[in-house]
Parts: structure tokens; sequence; C-alpha cells
């Protein structure tokens, strides 16, 4: 598949789980191929190919004679996701402590001064309009994620690397941009937990650093479990 025909499919696969989150699609509900290419002014096989990989992560689910059903999150789910990532994580900002550069560790102090304003420009934007998405401050979104790009690009593993984009880049990164944007509190949090963590990497400690990468995460999963409870979203017992 060619680089500009695997973006398309990417984004359409974004797109679509951003929708499912929102309710729009909700649980049990049938994505048509051709309502969907319809809706995004594409053709069936990116559609195809972009409801393949939201199966592979687990957002939906093909039937025989049905197609692609949404598929509702269970709180174990979410719970064992987070658990692998954490370690995962943790082990990535070990490694990182070591070999981290003056220039990686500036990078994630920019990337953390974005982020932690583009939180007090989200917060503010809820105080005035509550439903206003997230996308409206995209620099959010583009600051965690190169925050803890660094850290696996400072940890020089790349199947590590690998897997955690596995990880992150599916139906948890979602589901943590819906839940942090619903609570302000929640999201200051995530602000100190990260400069919690750039501080024990800054000063190289290997042991705080992983301390602090797996709580952030931990936490991260509950919060997630928590949003979607008040949503009743969730299926199954939260474990």
């Amino acid at each position: 598949m060619a680089a500009s025909a695997e973006q398309l499919v990417g984004s359409l696969a974004d797109r679509i789980s951003e929708k499912i989150l929102a309710g729009e699609y909700p649980p049990g509900s049938r994505l048509r191929q051709e309502a969907l290419a319809e809706e995004f002014s594409v053709s069936r096989t990116p559609i195809r190919e972009a409801l393949r990989q939201l199966e592979a992560k687990g957002v939906v689910q093909h039937r025989p004679n049905q197609g692609a059903i949404v598929l509702a999150p269970n709180a174990r789910d979410i719970r064992d996701a987070y658990q692998v990532r954490a370690e995962l994580e943790g082990l990535a900002i070990s490694l990182a402590a070591e070999w981290i550069t003056d220039e990686q560790i500036e990078r994630m102090r920019r990337a953390q001064r974005k982020f932690a304003g583009a939180v007090d420009k989200l917060i503010a934007a809820r105080k005035t309009n509550a439903k206003a998405p997230f996308r409206n401050v995209p620099s959010w979104v583009e600051s965690n994620d190169e925050f803890h790009g660094v850290v696996i690009e400072a940890s020089g593993n790349r199947r590590l690397k690998q897997m955690i984009q596995d990880l992150h880049l599916g139906f948890t990164r979602n589901i943590m941009l819906a839940a942090l944007t619903m609570d302000g509190r929640r999201m200051r949090e995530n602000v100190s937990q990260h400069e919690a963590i750039l501080s024990a990497i800054g000063r190289h400690d290997a042991a705080e650093a992983r301390k602090a990468m797996t709580h952030h995460i931990l936490r991260s999963g509950e919060l997630a479990v928590w949003w979607l409870e008040s949503q009743g979203r969730l299926v199954g017992p939260a474990r």
C-alpha cells in the first residue's frame, strides 16, 4: 500500500474511532461500508482497510452476514491494556534514563510547556462551552504524543517502540482523549504527572523515572474506566 493510501486509511480509522467514542456510532451498531464511504467521500476500499485496523485494535468486530459491529469496551480489557502499557513504558523510560541526550530532554521540556499551556486553554474553553470538542486544541494531543514519543525514541529499542504504539494508538489513546477533556482537575493531574516524569529523567534516575511513568499510565487507565462508567459505556463488571 502506498504511503498516501496508508495515511488515508489511518486518518479514516482515527475519525471513525472518534465518532465511536463520541457516541455517534454506539456499541452494537453496524458500520456499513457504503454509508461510511459516502459520509467521508471516499471509496469503499480505504473504508474496508480502516475497519480492519479498528478490528485489530479491538474497536469493532467483523461478524458473518453483519459486517463490522461496534464493540462496547470492557473494564477488564481496559485495565489489562493499561497494565501492559505501564510496564512497557516503564521499561522504555528506564532505558531512556541512561541514554537520553540533553537535546532530547529539552524536547521533552518544550513538549511539556506546550502540553500545560494547551490544558489551560482547554479548561478555559470548557468554562465557556462545555461541549467544545478536544480537537479545538490540537496542540494538547500533539504535545502529549511528543512527550511520550521522545522517551520511546531515547530508549533505543525498536521492538518496544512498536509494541507501545500498538497499544497507545488503539482504543486507549482515544478513550483518554475523551476522558481527560471532561475533567479539568484530572487534566491538571496529568500535567503534574508529566512534571514528575520529566524531573526524574532529567536527573537520569532510572528507578524514579520508571516509578513515575508506571504510576502515570496506571492512573490514566483508572481514569479511562471512570469516564466510561460515568457515561454508561462499559460492558461487564468493573474489576
